[in-house]
């Protein structure tokens, strides 16, 4: 899956535009390099967003099929502490 498309359905991110911007300025990384937004996301991955207040890191659980709940975000992903 596209790493644009995961950050909207996993919910890191609200619109799939803003991920994409995200990306093009280099404030996404996967597995520890900057990423594009069509990079490919598969289960094991770290991805982490830099965000204007905050900085979010998670290692991908499994691929989503549709926008997530509230509750399924849990399995989509597992927090992980900044280094």
């Amino acid at each position: 899956m596209r790493l644009d498309k995961f950050l909207q359905l996993s919910r890191l991110v609200r619109r799939r535009t803003l991920a994409n911007r995200l990306c093009q300025a280099g404030r996404v990384t996967l597995n520890g390099r900057p990423a594009a937004p069509a990079a490919a996301v598969h289960p094991g991955d770290i991805v982490a967003v830099s965000l204007v207040t905050r900085r979010l890191r998670a290692r991908v659980r499994s691929i989503p099929t549709g926008r997530a709940g509230q509750e399924d975000c849990v399995d989509v992903l597992e927090d992980r502490p900044p280094e």
